[in-house]
């Protein structure tokens, strides 16, 4: 088996029938500007325990209880759907600024965060969260960690992070490889922030193939994502290959 995209190990094969219910959890990308170029704060997991046991992650975690709001239903506009999905938004992002103060004792702003990505993992993943993905410029202050939640931490540039992960170094899951390989390439934060602004938000609703090398997870857009027969087919690509490292990123027509 091998390491899913947020979920730990993933058997191959998503039928509906194996579907868990799906949780809402945050994920915040903090940036600062190193002297050879922008950095990203990641955080290590304890090794024998948790979802993310020994993987290096950006600081986040669950939507809690106290995290909603009653107001918020009344402020969101739009279709049922539409409102259901900006409701969560606002409580995703209340859990996001929690979860940096708790994990590195940070203080950032809700609305300073930028929405870049909703993950949604595979239906056979053993806990399924939709992680809502947000990027902010890092606010002054010293780490402090969670004890019981991170035991390392390092300000890294996202080609030395995926250098490392490519060397088994370190351990990335899927979404943070792929949104490391999203920021390399930019020779400032504000440069990255104005990005993903433009940009918008990116969905990324994992299903799960094979190829010779192993498991791929595929995202919308991929010639094989409905049927993982056409894996080999002419057509459109946005795949990340995971069963051998370095894993291999391929996605075609996208900023």
């Amino acid at each position: 088996m091998t390491r899913d995209a947020q979920t730990g190990p993933v058997p191959i094969g998503d039928g509906v029938s194996q579907a868990t219910p799906l949780g809402v959890a945050a994920t915040v990308v903090l940036l600062r500007d190193g002297a050879d170029g922008p950095e990203v704060l990641l955080l290590e997991r304890p090794h024998h325990r948790g979802s993310f046991a020994g993987a290096w992650v950006f600081p986040g975690g669950g939507v809690d209880p106290e995290d909603h709001s009653s107001a918020d239903a009344a402020a969101s506009r739009g279709s049922a759907a539409a409102a259901g999905e900006a409701a969560e938004q606002l409580a995703a992002r209340r859990a996001a600024v929690r979860e940096v103060r708790e994990e590195t004792g940070l203080e950032v702003s809700p609305d300073a965060l930028t929405s870049t990505a909703l993950w949604i993992p595979p239906l056979s993943a053993p806990k399924r969260m939709r992680t809502w993905f947000y990027l902010t410029t890092a606010p002054a202050g010293t780490i402090v960690l969670a004890a019981d939640e991170v035991i390392d931490y390092a300000w890294l540039r996202p080609a030395i992070a995926l250098e490392r992960h490519a060397s088994d170094v370190m351990t990335l899951v899927a979404p943070t490889w792929v949104t490391l390989h999203g920021l390399q390439g930019f020779e400032s934060v504000a440069e990255i922030v104005a990005h993903f602004i433009e940009r918008g938000l990116a969905h990324y609703e994992t299903r799960l193939g094979a190829s010779e090398r192993g498991q791929v997870l595929f995202w919308a857009g991929d010639v094989a994502y409905d049927d993982q027969a056409d894996i080999e087919q002419k057509g459109g690509r946005h795949r990340l290959e995971i069963g051998q490292v370095p894993w291999v990123y391929t996605a075609s027509d996208r900023a």
